[in-house]
Parts: structure tokens; sequence; C-alpha cells
């Protein structure tokens, strides 16, 4: 069993939630959260850059001159790629490079990945997160209070406007909330920052992952 204490706005600890590991698949599979990275890494890449081959630049394909007998260096034609203005050698095409994982399998991953950040002690869960006005300087009170200097995620319930704006200015702070949850984005913060209504319907498993 892991305690996670819940600190209220100003950081103290109100009260503490048991988690059985075997809620989140009891330990940590590294191949499987490696393979779901990449998979993330991977989707966020645009695959437009493309370049000429000498087959799509324009110009004649006729060989410049005949082969012997001029004392040059033989030469084809103008399209060649060691001409000025000729076509790349190994030109660059648009190609994809996204990749997929069966659901399942991003679910056991996302679990992963939050088991982890458990085990370490990166999880910190807050009693609430409402505001009612977008207030920057409010929400950087708030992770001061809870010792969160360095990069986060932040996991809501519901979205949350006025959460999204005091927190967009906040340098290496997302939000998200928690069906969103993957576990690329997991593992690309130091810490998690979990409203206790999104921690217990994490733990209840009423959310899907994407």
């Amino acid at each position: 069993m892991i305690n996670v204490a819940v600190y209220n706005r100003e950081g103290k600890e109100v009260e503490t939630i048991e988690v059985n590991e075997e809620a989140f698949g009891g330990q940590i599979r590294p191949a499987l959260l490696k393979q779901a990275i990449v998979m993330y890494q991977a989707n966020k890449r645009i695959g437009t850059a493309a370049t000429k081959s000498r087959g799509m630049v324009d110009g004649s394909t006729r060989k410049i001159y005949r082969q012997k007998g001029t004392g040059n260096a033989r030469m084809g034609t103008v399209r060649t790629c060691v001409r000025r203005g000729g076509g790349v050698a190994f030109a660059k095409t648009a190609r994809d490079f996204s990749k997929r994982m069966p659901k399942k399998q991003r679910r056991i991953a996302r679990d992963s990945a939050v088991l982890s950040k458990l085990q370490s002690g990166q999880v910190v869960v807050v009693d609430e997160l409402a505001f009612e006005a977008p207030k920057t300087r409010e929400f950087a009170r708030v992770l001061n209070n809870l010792n969160i200097h360095r990069s986060c995620l932040v996991t809501i319930g519901q979205r949350d406007e006025n959460l999204y704006k005091s927190a967009r200015n906040v340098p290496k702070i997302d939000v998200m909330i928690v069906a969103d949850l993957n576990a690329g984005d997991i593992c690309n913060k130091q810490k998690m920052l979990f409203t206790k209504e999104a921690f217990l319907t994490l733990l209840n498993r009423e959310v899907n992952t994407n």
C-alpha cells in the first residue's frame, strides 16, 4: 500500500489516501512504457519535409556532351545532383511517422507511468484548485506552497477554463483532464499534481485513455 497525502492550497496536510499498487497493475512495465513513449513522441512528428530528386527538376535528359574526346570529365544530364540546379541525391519524401498501440496496452502503460510517480514520491494531491477568475499569481503561489518548483503535469477532473488560463503562463506546467492522461505526458514531467476529484476518479477507473 502507498499512502498519498492530500494537501490544501496552503500546503498543509488534511488527509491521507491509501492506494493499492494492484490498482495500477502492481508493477512497472519498462518495455511497454518505452513503447508507449516512443509512440507518443513519433506521433508528434510532422513528416512533410521533401526535396526534389533528379527526376523532379526541370531540364533535358540529353547528355551534355559526348563521353570521350572532349578532354573534359564525363558528364551526364543537367539534372544530375553534382551540378548546380540539379536534383538532390537520395531526396527526402513526405512520410508518416505515426505509430499505434492497442487501447489496452496504452492503459497499462499509463498505469505504469502513474505507479512509477507514486513509488518515487512525485505525486501531489490537492483538495481543490478552483479559481473564480484567471489568477496566474495565485496559481504560482499554490505551486510554491505544495513545493512544486520544476516541471509538473496538473491533472483535473473536468475542464476548468479559469485554471487553464491561470497556468498557461507558468513555465513547464501543463494542465490535463484525467480522461486524457497518457504515458508520454506523464513521463515528460517531473511531478504530477492531482486534484482529489481527479485522483479518486483515476482510482475508480471511470476514465479511458487516448
